[in-house]
């Protein structure tokens, strides 16, 4: 072995695992906007949908699917001790990542507006914040 092989650090499976879950999921949530956006799309209005709506659904649906992956990959949730002091999974550190972006977005609606693009920052940053220390 060179030294320049020992030089370039390789990324873990994981890391790659990881990284072909985000390339494969970010093409699942394409396709299905691009799909919600043609004629072909299925009538949802009888349900009062929008297509903000749909994204929000897909959104936690590939999230759902990220997880088992990384589940499948890395069993056992990776269950740690936070800032909250109880234990914690994987699973337990989104859904709590979820029903606080939830109570974000609806405090966002009641004091500031229907403008949520920034409430979905806030929310992204809670939910990093989540799983970094819960």
């Amino acid at each position: 072995m060179s030294t320049v092989d020992k030089a370039i650090p390789r990324a873990s499976s994981a890391v790659r695992t990881a990284g072909w879950t985000v390339f494969a999921l970010a093409i699942i949530g394409s396709g299905l906007y691009l799909w919600f956006q043609s004629e072909s799309a299925p009538n949802l209005a009888w349900m009062a949908w929008t297509k903000p709506t749909a994204i929000f659904f897909i959104t936690i649906f590939c999230l759902l699917v990220a997880m088992c992956i990384w589940e499948a990959f890395s069993p056992g949730g990776g269950p740690r001790i936070g800032i909250l002091r109880f234990e914690t999974t994987r699973g337990d550190r989104l859904f709590l990542s979820l029903l606080g972006s939830a109570f974000i977005n609806l405090a966002w609606l009641g004091f500031v507006g229907p403008d949520l693009w920034k409430a979905l920052g806030v929310s992204v940053l809670y939910a990093l914040l989540v799983f970094s220390f819960v």
